[in-house]
């Protein structure tokens, strides 16, 4: 059965569908020794689909993981500069599989891997509004914690107003517990520093309601179960 050459390989676990449509632009991409156009159909099961010359296999098991991603790694499969990043901690995975998204390098917490294509590009797209939860550790004046559930410019781009609340206070420091709605590029570091706080902890809790597993020692991962990993799709 035909279907959109970005679709087939996106679910051949190798990158999302718009990393595909990418590849296809830039002319990486062959069908029948032919190059692909954006919205070109082809048969996986009788053309010959080419990535940068290489032939594209065919479905792979779907893997879905939560890690409990430590501070000090980076969020990518590689590195340019040698820092620890997050593939190294999911080596014994019996298939490669992609952050959904990203923690920086300071931050801890939930972290979805995968290598279902489709799935991230509908986790990550912004229009899909998923709400993330953290607990957040700053130090300044306490009398701004008001601020940043307020809309405001985040590099060019005014966020959705954030949901806060007080967990803990002393002092000039606070725990916080923060709920955003979009998922902006270091977001809940560049709103503390906006409204004058230092953050000296920041750790992912839940994607929508799927929670950070408790039981999940710092670096390490277990497989999501049926219902979590419908849940996802069901966002």
């Amino acid at each position: 059965m035909k279907e959109r050459v970005q679709k087939i390989i996106a679910q051949s676990g190798l990158c999302s569908r718009r990393t595909a449509e990418s590849w296809i632009e830039q002319g990486k991409v062959t069908i029948n020794g032919r190059k692909a156009t954006i919205g070109a159909h082809a048969d996986p099961a009788r053309d010959h689909i080419c990535v940068d010359g290489k032939p594209l296999h065919g479905k792979e098991q779907k893997r879905y993981l939560m890690l409990y991603k430590p501070r000090g790694f980076v969020t990518t499969m590689k590195d340019e500069h040698g820092r620890k990043n997050v593939s190294q901690l999911v080596k014994k995975c019996s298939c490669r599989v992609y952050p959904v998204g990203r923690l920086d390098v300071d931050s801890e917490g939930l972290l979805i891997m995968t290598n279902d294509g489709e799935l991230t590009q509908k986790l990550t797209h912004p229009s899909h509004e998923i709400t993330k939860t953290y607990t957040v550790t700053v130090r300044g004046n306490l009398e701004n914690i008001p601020k940043l559930t307020e809309p405001m410019d985040i590099d060019g781009y005014i966020i959705k107003p954030a949901d806060v609340y007080i967990l803990n206070q002393k002092e000039n420091q606070a725990r916080l517990e923060i709920r955003i709605h979009e998922g902006r590029n270091r977001q809940i570091r560049k709103m503390c520093e906006k409204c004058g706080f230092t953050v000296h902890r920041l750790k992912r809790l839940s994607v929508g309601n799927l929670k950070l597993d408790t039981s999940l020692p710092v670096g390490k991962w277990r497989e999501l179960t049926q219902s979590e990993i419908s849940y996802l799709r069901s966002l």
